[in-house]
């Protein structure tokens, strides 16, 4: 008897909404708390779900569509070269990628002209870690308490919370973690054997905890003196986000290396590893990534460097987030503990646990995620427009009179 499959024919695409849920369900891994809705189309801010009913995304697809959904701009730069060219590794030459160096060493900080690209943010901790302790031939990493980096095991080591690692220790050895914002603890913990200190300019997953300019800036100077690199996560608070391109900028803080992701691509995965001129080039076949750097997401890359530019969505987040800061902060709801963050990064911090609000809120037409278990966040596309975050903020009132009362 053949041991082959019987051939069977192609299904069409689901167009039941209970269908799809539970396909989803049937085959899924099983990792990702799922929210009963699917979501099938996007324009800009808004997204549909199966059943044609409208969103406001104040997710950006976990921060990643800084330019909205299907800009379309990025649309035709992706789809001109997916017919040219696809994919192509980096033992060759390829006109696209040495396109999006030549870019992106435009806007990162001074000196960080050297990048190793790859899938994700999490991928680019990893090679951040890998280069630091290859440039400093030390192997101890201090990361900070609160912090997340990713769920890849080295990422994992540098990520805080108990929830994410305990489960799949023994982690990578030489990682211990200090407090946030306090000088004292990095002072103690960083010696001869610290290859790096890590750190969130603003704590995403954390709480949307912003850092204090006087430490960032503190941390740079017990780095240099120790001869430690300083690395900065900014694959959530990277290419805008925060109303600079960076958010090291707001403190005039220039890192040994930068780790970028989420939304450099413009909704393709991309994360970026750069690093200082004066450290050196990793050594050949040291660190690799097969898709890492291909035409297509190279293309996409460049493309959406030159939206954030043309379009001047960077100086528009430091203004609309610094109106809704202000705006929220102005309303003292009974419920809201705190209103933090920088730029269309935000987090409402509740005297309550967030799963209810957020699920009011998407019952109300609004898509947000949380930051631990009492932290709203929201990351809007910088396309956003005031009057999107008008309705955000009415809802949200609304929402929380609702809770209120209950």
């Amino acid at each position: 008897m053949s041991d082959q499959k019987t051939q069977t024919t192609i299904q069409e695409p689901f167009t039941n909404t209970s269908d799809l849920l539970q396909a989803e369900d049937r085959y899924t891994s099983g990792a990702y708390p799922k929210r009963p809705v699917a979501i099938v189309r996007g324009q800009g801010v808004t997204v549909w779900d199966a059943d044609g009913r409208e969103y406001l995304d104040m997710t950006s697809g976990q921060g990643v569509a800084i330019l909205g959904h299907s800009h379309p701009t990025l649309v035709k730069a992706v789809q001109q070269q997916a017919a040219r060219m696809i994919t192509c590794p980096e033992i060759f030459y390829n006109d696209q990628r040495a396109n999006f160096y030549r870019d992106l060493a435009e806007y990162t900080p001074s000196g960080l002209e050297r990048f190793f690209l790859c899938n994700s943010g999490a991928e680019a901790i990893e090679g951040a870690i890998k280069l630091a302790r290859w440039a400093t031939q030390r192997t101890g990493i201090v990361a900070i308490q609160r912090g997340f980096h990713g769920r890849t095991m080295g990422a994992l080591s540098a990520t805080w919370k108990a929830d994410y690692r305990d489960p799949f220790a023994p982690l990578v050895p030489g990682f211990t973690h200090i407090p946030f914002n306090d000088l004292g603890g990095a002072s103690s913990a960083v010696t001869h054997e610290t290859a790096a200190v890590l750190a969130e300019v603003i704590q995403g997953e954390g709480g949307v905890h912003p850092v204090e300019g006087a430490y960032l800036r503190s941390l740079r100077q017990l780095c240099t003196e120790r001869g430690a690199l300083l690395i900065l996560d900014e694959i959530q608070t990277g290419l805008g986000r925060t109303g600079r391109w960076f958010a090291c900028e707001h403190f005039n803080v220039i890192p040994d290396v930068l780790c970028l992701g989420k939304g450099i691509a413009g909704g393709l995965p991309m994360g970026v590893v750069a690093w200082q001129c004066s450290l050196e080039s990793l050594p050949r076949g040291s660190h690799g990534s097969t898709f890492g750097g291909n035409p297509l997401v190279c293309a996409a890359a460049s493309t959406t460097l030159h939206i954030l530019e043309n379009e001047n969505l960077i100086p528009r987040a430091d203004q609309l987030g610094a109106w809704f800061l202000e705006t929220a902060r102005s309303h003292g709801h009974p419920l809201i503990r705190e209103t933090r963050g920088k730029g269309l990064m935000i987090g409402i911090e509740l005297r309550r646990r967030v799963t209810p609000l957020l699920k009011n809120l998407m019952e109300k037409g609004v898509l947000a995620l949380p930051a631990g278990t009492n932290v709203l966040r929201l990351l809007p596309p910088l396309v956003v427009e005031k009057n999107h975050l008008e309705r955000v903020l009415e809802t949200l009132m609304e929402s929380l009179n609702e809770m209120k009362d209950e």
